[in-house]
């Protein structure tokens, strides 16, 4: 044992990788001293993976995946075995009732699932339902649409429409042709622009619904907010040129 331990002058501890024979996804890393009894290494391998030592073997694999010994003396030190860093340390669980056997600490779909009924679960008190039910008696507005269906209306009491127009972001002029709530948008008020060139997204139909008539893409629907109506006429395409 001397003679083993004298291969690795200075360095008291290795640093193994840990494989499972029933957890095929475990992967861990265990630094160990070469003084540790096997018994002992057994004691934490049993903490990591659940395996009671009783039922645990192990075997040591170097870095190429040969087998180089069993782990079968528990009195043995762990560097009579000579282990290096990066080793793969084996554990073999030969409890055919153990609790790493089955698969279901890996598949949770092979755990059976509490179930209750609704019937049953209505009954019980201090659950999430409950407590919604509660919230929704105590605040009933707090469910509510917090747009309500006179939203920016007053915004819309100086336009009508065939007032000329500019609609922000983008500064885009152009002709207001509704002014009103829209069924098929969100509540409130609503302006429907027809710009002066094709920057808009449709002809005056909205979602299945039509509020006014426009050439294609030249039709917008916006809120009051960003609309300002006055005296906008059309740009001239060529009044930005040099002269």
């Amino acid at each position: 044992m001397a003679t083993r331990l004298q291969q690795r002058p200075g360095d008291e501890s290795v640093l193994l990788r840990l494989s499972h024979s029933n957890l095929k996804t475990f992967s861990s890393e265990i630094r160990l001293s070469l003084q540790t009894p096997v018994e002992s290494v057994k004691e934490k391998l049993w903490r990591k993976c659940g395996t009671s030592m009783d039922s645990m073997c192990l075997e040591l694999y170097d870095d190429t995946g040969s087998k180089v010994s069993n782990l079968d003396d528990n009195s043995r030190p762990l560097g009579f075995y000579s282990p290096l860093d990066g080793y793969r340390l084996h554990i073999i669980d030969l409890d055919p009732s153990s609790v790493t056997s089955g698969g279901w600490l890996e598949d949770t779909s092979l755990v059976e699932k509490y179930q209750i009924s609704d019937e049953a679960y209505d009954k019980r008190d201090g659950t999430f339902k409950k407590f919604k039910e509660k919230i929704a008696t105590q605040n009933a507005s707090a469910f509510e649409p917090k747009i309500t269906d006179n939203y920016m209306g007053d915004l819309c009491m100086s336009v009508k429409v065939g007032d000329r127009c500019e609609v922000e972001p983008g500064a885009k002029r152009g002709v207001v042709k509704f002014v009103g709530k829209a069924e098929s948008l969100a509540p409130g008020f609503w302006i429907g622009v027809q710009y002066d060139e094709p920057l808009g997204k449709h002809d005056g139909m909205v979602k299945g619904a039509r509020y006014f008539e426009c050439p294609p893409l030249h039709g917008a629907m916006v809120r009051p907010d960003k609309v300002k109506v006055g005296d906008y006429p059309e740009r001239d395409i060529f009044e930005e040129d040099e002269i």
